[in-house]
């Protein structure tokens, strides 16, 4: 009997294409779009990118009809808004700056995903995500780099369990974006030139302060900003509208680009250095989870990434007595950002990661 596989489809060129390769490979394929909005007016972000809105079922629909496979909706809305959505105005409102598309992975995407669609007997779940699932000699699964690493979304799957490691499977991982795009074109899949989803589906417009604010019905505190020597230098809008690194829409005048170095969630400050203040040479993370590895023992080399578009740079590791992870880069890198992940790799394959809650100057 053919293995059977449930396929999260958005809509996008990469999951119809997913569907189609593991269809051409043998397996019994079922296509499902994940439901998460709490009122069909959110469908709009689709015209941002979103993947999860009311024209992704349409066009998962149709990519179903094409490719002949089941096509089913599951409601996903309690999930999405308790570990996504939640999760998110929690971190802002504490000074940090979350990353949701590694809580929507980890939590809705494959936790409540695969438990759905082991209940209906599937053996597998698949997504379109640039990456490779492989198994080491030492028997743990994890995640390789895909073939284009311009594409490369491990990153954000690097908190993906074992268990969830071994019953996914990932076919666009050995393509590069190109070829994706041709495939979906010969096979007649009509948004073959759709545009990719953008990073935070469910704020269509980037305001993030506004999102928060209209959200969870708060209004947020003006602050002050200060300085490196703790001297105010002015007033700021609420820290919800502020993450490290950022130069832009501070409304400051101060003769020379400033640049927010930190944020104290408790004092409500807004600290503000030059460009030199942004870097530091690693950083503390907690909730780390092991791909590569069962354990770090000692000090150990690796390379590391702070944020999705940062190039892997080379750092030393170990675990701290209190189980946090201790990072300490060959050179300083630029706004290591408390609430972002980083995670390691050696060579292409990830070891794992954490998020980071602290700066180490």
């Amino acid at each position: 009997m053919n293995k059977k596989v449930v396929v999260g489809m958005s809509g996008g060129v990469d999951s119809s294409v997913a569907a189609y390769l593991l269809k051409e490979q043998g397996y019994e394929v079922i296509g499902v779009t994940m439901q998460i909005w709490q009122d069909d007016e959110r469908s709009l972000m689709e015209e941002n990118g979103g993947c999860c809105g009311l024209s992704a079922v349409d066009d998962a629909r149709r990519v179903a009809n094409v490719l002949d496979i089941p096509y089913y909706v599951m409601n996903f809305k309690e999930d999405f808004k308790r570990d996504v959505i939640d999760y998110f105005v929690k971190e802002y409102k504490e000074g940090r700056t979350p990353n949701p598309c590694i809580a929507c992975n980890r939590y809705v995407k494959w936790e409540s995903l695969l438990q759905r669609s082991l209940a209906i007997g599937a053996d597998y779940i698949a997504t379109g995500h640039y990456a490779k699932v492989v198994q080491l000699d030492n028997g743990r699964y994890t995640l390789k780099m895909s073939k284009t690493s311009r594409k490369d979304q491990t990153y954000a799957l690097y908190n993906l369990t074992q268990d969830q490691l071994s019953r996914t499977l990932m076919p666009v991982g050995d393509y590069t974006k190109d070829e994706i795009r041709e495939i979906a074109e010969n096979i007649s899949v009509r948004m073959a030139n759709k545009p990719d989803s953008q990073e935070i589906c469910f704020v269509p417009d980037n305001d993030y302060a506004k999102f928060i604010e209209d959200y969870s019905g708060d209004t947020f505190e003006q602050g002050n900003f200060v300085d490196t020597r703790g001297q105010i230098i002015g007033r700021h809008k609420g820290i919800v509208h502020y993450t490290i690194g950022q130069r832009k829409g501070l409304g400051l005048n101060l003769g020379r680009p400033g640049f927010v170095v930190d944020i104290n969630p408790e004092t409500k400050e807004v600290m503000i250095g030059t460009d030199a203040d942004v870097f530091s040479s690693g950083c503390i993370a907690i909730d780390i989870n092991l791909m590569a590895i069962d354990s770090i023992n000692g000090e150990q080399e690796f390379t590391a990434k702070i944020r999705y578009s940062h190039k892997p740079a080379k750092c030393k590791v170990r675990l701290r007595d209190d189980e946090k992870l201790e990072c300490i880069f060959e050179e300083k890198q630029r706004a290591i950002t408390p609430g972002q992940a980083i995670v390691l790799y050696d060579g292409e394959l990830v070891v794992g990661g954490g998020t980071i809650i602290k700066r180490i100057l």
